[in-house]
């Protein structure tokens, strides 16, 4: 695997939002395997890849350990959007790392839910299906992001209240929604998350697009798993 070209921001960011938010021992070790690849959104599509070959060779069944992981390198795209996501990027590492830690029990995205929904707790705060539904929803956030970005030419702050407001706004209250409105002010700009995630303008077309292919089935079998138990997705 090919090392930095330079030394990467997103490094010492990473360890920023790790400290105040401390990942569990395999998440920051995922994380710290993957920060020799060459930059944080190739690592993310990546590695979103290998999950959805793994899945396909699993018979279509997702396995936690190597979902977990995987959805813990995401943290550092949140934490390329600055203060504006850090809400966000803190409520995720932790569900990641309850996701995490559930895998020394449980072996399968099915597992969980069949436990929860045994104990009829899927909802119930603090759940591990009810952290999975979060995790979720931070990663359809990040792919509506980068397919807004994509799409037009105008600033990360449109392309990121768009998706906001497609993919959490409708399951977040009014004080909350309040508050996500006023960071998204202090968004960078298109060029300096481009900086940020050390691409170019024709990378990071490249890179977003790979996470949004590679994202959208595991995505979508997290949805079959809950409507597949007649769990409607509106919380």
């Amino acid at each position: 695997m090919m090392g930095f070209r330079t030394q990467m921001p997103w490094s010492s960011s990473a360890a920023g939002a790790q400290a105040d938010q401390p990942m569990c021992d395999a998440a920051a070790a995922v994380v710290a395997a993957r920060q020799g690849m060459e930059t944080p959104l190739t690592a993310v599509a990546e590695a979103f890849e290998e999950l959805a070959r793994g899945m396909e060779a699993d018979g279509g069944e997702l396995r936690l350990a190597p979902f977990g992981d995987t959805c813990a390198l995401v943290s550092v795209l949140f934490n390329s959007l600055g203060i504006a996501f850090k809400f966000a990027e803190s409520e995720y590492v932790t569900k990641v790392n309850d996701l995490i830690g559930a895998s020394k029990e449980y072996a399968t995205l099915n597992d969980i839910l069949d436990k929860d929904v045994e104990h009829d707790c899927v909802k119930k705060q603090g759940s591990h299906s009810r952290n999975l539904r979060r995790v979720r929803l931070g990663l359809g956030l990040i792919k509506a992001l980068f397919e807004q970005f994509l799409a037009t030419e105008g600033s990360l702050y449109e392309a990121a209240t768009t998706a906001y407001g497609q993919v959490c706004a409708p399951f977040h209250s009014w004080a909350i929604r309040k508050a996500v409105g006023a960071g998204m002010y202090t968004l960078p700009s298109r060029e300096q998350l481009i900086l940020r995630l050390n691409e170019t303008d024709c990378s990071v077309q490249k890179e977003m697009r790979r996470y949004i292919d590679a994202s959208s089935p595991i995505i979508e079998y997290i949805d079959t798993l809950f409507l597949s138990r007649n769990i409607v997705l509106d919380w």
